[in-house]
């Protein structure tokens, strides 16, 4: 988003992409050639280490510890640019759909705060505020006029805006963690910009981003490449390796690779585990048929496509059972195709695919700058 931007002025040719998860670090370094994303280099650091814990569990680390583990991949992966955009967490933001009198930039530019203190629980001066309108629909009136009574007069035109919300104190952390490890940060942008920017191809139909992280799992429905809706889930994979460690006795770290490695699986030896897996998959997919059932009645259009990313969908198997359980047609986010990169690389790219969309989607914002 448009409000954390030019916080450095650099002129390499390569940018990184930062996208600091709950239980992991993804950096992409890409650079533009030819009007192309060129992929230089990319890798990924388990946070849990750096915290005292299991590899893939959730972590709550100080600022200090952040960006130690960012120079550390940075350097493992050998990354050599320091203009970076860095993702913030959905968790961290605020995202609220609302509606204004269609009227010029400028007087919305003043209007939105105004209106925006009806959404945010905290003083107005402790957030920063950014905004963007959502097309309005050809041939689609009646959503953005504002019923008149009879005899009121004509009826009121309005635009529906997302209003994005960010705290000072996670700017401010953000800013620290870029400092620290030496980043000449130009954007910090909400992870589903990022990711939208990355996996969802502009159409006239509708898609559910599935964003299936350590701590959480996150529900967007995106129209013609805008976000359109938004909706936490609180369970993640994480929850999935507990659950394991418990019902099958297993060390969390076991439990970890065991889930990595054997996933569901339709093997006899493997029933427990898949039975276990899927009573923790289980309401997850409840609540995304809901949420797509809703928006569905809603709007009356149809879920086209669901689209998986996020390290939770790497789970072995994960892609038939969501086919299963999904009422639509499901495929896995596959961001590296926004890239160029060896031939050879390919397979392994498309498996990683899911986990970098945010990381990717980042370094896309600042290259489509670059001339």
């Amino acid at each position: 988003m448009g409000f954390l931007q030019n916080l450095f002025k650099n002129q390499e040719d390569s940018v990184i992409g930062v996208d600091i998860g709950a239980s992991s670090i993804k950096v992409v370094q890409l650079r533009k050639k030819g009007g192309k994303a060129i992929l230089e280099t990319y890798g990924e650091l388990a946070l849990g280490p750096y915290a005292g814990v299991e590899i893939g569990r959730a972590t709550n680390l100080p600022a200090e510890k952040v960006a130690a583990a960012l120079a550390d991949v940075i350097k493992e992966a050998n990354v050599t640019a320091s203009t970076a955009v860095m993702s913030i967490a959905a968790s961290s933001s605020l995202l609220s759909f609302i509606r204004m009198p269609d009227m010029d930039r400028k007087r919305l530019d003043d209007m939105i705060p105004i209106e925006a203190r009806k959404y945010i629980p905290v003083p107005i001066t402790e957030v920063a505020i950014d905004w963007l309108p959502i097309p309005k629909e050809e041939n689609s009136f009646s959503s953005f006029e504002k019923p008149s009574i009879p005899g009121s007069g004509p009826k009121e035109k309005t635009i529906e805006i997302i209003l994005v919300v960010i705290h000072n104190d996670v700017i401010a952390r953000m800013t620290q963690i870029s400092e620290l490890a030496r980043l000449a940060t130009q954007y910090f942008e909400v992870e589903v910009f990022s990711s939208i920017r990355s996996v969802v191809d502009i159409s006239t139909e509708s898609h559910l981003l599935f964003d299936m992280g350590a701590g959480s799992t996150k529900l967007y429905i995106i129209e013609r490449g805008i976000l359109r809706s938004s909706h936490m889930v609180n369970r993640g994979s994480q929850d999935i390796t507990l659950a394991i460690s418990r019902s099958l006795g297993l060390p969390v770290g076991d439990a970890e690779r065991v889930k990595r490695t054997v996933g569901i699986s339709a093997e006899p030896d493997n029933k427990a585990l898949a039975e276990v897996i899927s009573l923790n998959l289980d309401y997850i997919f409840t609540e995304t048929n809901r949420v797509i059932a809703a928006y569905q009645q809603k709007h009356r259009k149809n879920i086209s496509k669901v689209i998986l990313t996020g390290g939770g969908s790497l789970l072995k198997g994960f892609l038939d059972v969501a086919r299963k359980r999904l009422e639509t047609e499901v495929v896995m986010g596959d961001p590296f195709s926004k890239t160029e990169a060896p031939a050879f690389l390919e397979p392994v790219l498309r498996n990683a695919g899911p986990e970098f969309a945010v990381a990717i989607g980042a370094a896309l914002r600042k290259l489509e700058e670059m001339s």
